[in-house]
């Protein structure tokens, strides 16, 4: 008689959780681990790069507060190429893009600790499909 209670709380939980927008950088965050998970991101600008020109990328997030500035060109002319545009989104903190990416430890609590840097990351796998990935679709559509 407990096991059914439990599980109509859960799916109320569920329900208010689904009713409530997500912005879209909880959706990236999502997105990001998820495709950490199914190893279908390339972290960092030489694996970003790679990707980026063999046009195996989905979608490409890049730091606005990289000093040189002859990477921020790089990075948007390999997503602007004219036979296959690539998604670009722009994160004004590449502490919290190396955290998003994976590039930390976690300690007891999950708090992220030694959080690395991260000028470039690059989805090169969905992973599943997802509504925090329907909803950067959207997003990327509408622009």
């Amino acid at each position: 008689m407990s096991d059914v209670e439990q599980e109509q709380i859960v799916e109320e939980v569920a329900v208010e959780q689904e009713s409530g927008s997500i912005s879209i950088e909880d959706a990236l965050k999502v997105v990001l681990r998820t495709s950490l998970v199914h190893d279908g991101l390339a972290r960092g600008l030489r694996e970003a790069s790679k990707a980026l020109s063999k046009r195996e990328a989905q979608l490409c997030v890049l730091c606005d507060s990289v000093t040189e500035e002859s990477i921020i060109k790089l990075v948007e002319a390999l997503c602007n190429e004219p036979e296959e545009k690539i998604p670009l989104i722009k994160v004004s903190d590449a502490k919290l893009l190396g955290e998003w990416a994976g590039l930390c430890q976690l300690d007891r609590e999950g708090n992220a600790r030694k959080v690395v840097g991260a000028s470039c990351v690059v989805v090169k796998n969905w992973g599943a499909d997802s509504e925090e990935r329907n909803i950067l679709l959207e997003h990327f559509s509408q622009q």
